[in-house]
């Protein structure tokens, strides 16, 4: 049962990001069963305040009940969301979309020098163009599209875009 609603949620996609799937995104944490046996489709926001979860649930139910099968949708929020949990296959659609992937998550940042609360300490990671790929950018904006997202704007070909912010 559970490979089979794995398989009715395999292309299911984000819908603020339409060329990912939510399993690519790690979003869709996986498939349980419950205490009282029924199957748990577990989903995890990419922040707390996610306004696409609601979406995001009816999106999962109707996957499910259009593919004949029954299943409860368990959103949980610890452990947090983080890039890390995205897929190679997903960054490299997001580029392909025009948004640039988050440079780093939680994992390659462990052994970083400590955090530091400051825009100049937010700002010195590098985000190359997803457009043209150059690392001559600048932010414009800490809010992008979503909240996820920032504002960035390439100094080269002078295009716009979203950067998705590394949890």
């Amino acid at each position: 049962m559970h490979a089979e609603i794995h398989d009715a949620l395999a292309g299911l996609a984000d819908p603020e990001i339409p060329v990912v799937s939510l399993s690519e995104l790690g979003i869709l944490r996986g498939v349980r069963t419950g205490a009282d046996g029924v199957p748990e489709v577990v989903i995890t926001p990419t922040y707390s305040g996610c306004p696409a979860m609601g979406q995001i649930e009816d999106d999962v139910r109707a996957a499910l009940a259009h593919a004949g099968l029954q299943a409860r949708v368990v959103t949980q929020l610890a452990p947090a969301w983080t890039t890390d949990w995205m897929s190679e296959a997903a960054r490299e659609k997001l580029r392909a979309y025009g948004i640039a992937p988050p440079q780093c998550g939680s994992e390659s940042s462990a052994s970083a020098a400590p955090l530091k609360f400051s825009r100049q300490a937010l700002r010195r990671e590098t985000v190359p163009c997803p457009q043209c790929g150059s690392t001559h950018t600048t932010e414009t904006s800490p809010f992008g599209s979503t909240a996820c997202k920032a504002m960035y704007r390439c100094l080269d070909c002078l295009e716009p875009f979203d950067y998705f912010k590394p949890y």
